[in-house]
């Protein structure tokens, strides 16, 4: 019996740009992004940090240029919706781990706002053994299905908002979005949250609403994409300063421009700033991120020229 054919190569191609993903229930980041990167034909492409495979929601991805710019999104703070079940406590603190204890649930409107506040701030958090950390080289979700539990340190995170949604005292279902800082586990702020209601609580459902100044309104879904021809799909592409649109901007004339991209510092008059975006005026066009330093602009990450003759063209398309 003859072995079946080999499936042809997908021929690749230069894509360069930020697609903002509204990632479904179950997949990991790595897979979307991979389904992703097919569906594109993209050379190269990279995500901006982790979102469980049981969160949903914005999960920005970088392709070509834009993979030089991934580190701003994953530094950004992030925006959730998150379910918490309050009354249960599990093994993994989601709705996927064992019941560990359940408790009576008398709880006011009043007490869940002050447990919300108590937890607004700089805070010290425990990085929960379910989770993406490693440890000898080894993610801990992988030791805690073995059994073991290591010993972790306490990290300095800060919740910069937490907003009572909606709360059903019949299921005992409290809906909150938490703005925070990048590293938050939103599974331990919800064990933390039911430990001082005095009833425990576990994540019942996460939904990941915004990364730094992109949020999930305007994402698309991977049904959506599948659905649309190539030249669609790249329509959805975002350029990749949308990552840093929150950062002041310099303009530089064609002479200026071409000597920054050699990596050439520039007098500027603008007042320092730790991240600036670099344009070039003429024609209008992204090259890069730098600092300006006692009036030096310094480059950071640069495109180079071809990368950004090819975003030229396809912004034209």
């Amino acid at each position: 019996m003859s072995a079946p054919a080999p499936r042809p190569k997908i021929p690749r191609r230069a894509v360069h740009g930020v697609l903002m993903l509204d990632k479904p229930l179950g997949l990991t980041s790595n897979d979307a992004l991979q389904k992703v990167k097919r569906l594109l034909r993209a050379e190269k492409g990279g995500h901006t940090g982790t979102l469980d495979p049981l969160a949903t929601g914005l999960l920005p991805l970088t392709f070509g240029a834009a993979t030089k710019f991934s580190q701003v999104s994953l530094e950004a703070d992030k925006a959730y919706r998150a379910t918490l079940q309050l009354g249960a406590t599990t093994t993994t603190g989601d709705g996927e781990g064992e019941l560990l204890q359940q408790r009576e649930v008398q709880v006011t409107p009043a007490q869940i706002a002050e447990a919300c506040a108590a937890f607004t701030g700089t805070i010290s958090q425990l990085p929960p053994m379910y989770s993406a950390l490693k440890h000898q080289g080894r993610a801990l979700y992988e030791l805690a299905r073995e059994g073991k539990t290591v010993e972790r340190q306490p990290r300095e995170i800060t919740i910069h908002r937490i907003a009572i949604v909606g709360w059903d005292d019949a299921s005992h279902q409290l809906v909150i979005d938490v703005r925070c800082s990048k590293g938050t586990y939103i599974r331990t702020l919800a064990e933390d949250i039911g430990e001082r209601l005095g009833c425990g609580a576990h994540l019942a459902g996460l939904r990941r609403t915004g990364s730094g100044p992109v949020a999930v309104e305007g994402s698309v879904t991977l049904e959506q994409l599948e659905a649309m021809d190539e030249d669609a799909r790249l329509t959805l592409l975002k350029a990749p300063d949308s990552l840093l649109a929150e950062w002041p901007a310099v303009a530089l004339d064609p002479d200026e421009a071409g000597r920054f991209l050699s990596g050439m510092r520039r007098r500027v008059d603008q007042p320092d700033a730790p991240q600036v975006r670099v344009y070039g005026q003429r024609p209008h066009a992204f090259l890069g991120s730098a600092h300006i330093q006692a009036g030096e602009l310094i480059a950071d990450r640069l495109l180079s020229p071809n990368e950004i003759a090819t975003m030229l063209l396809q912004q034209a398309a």
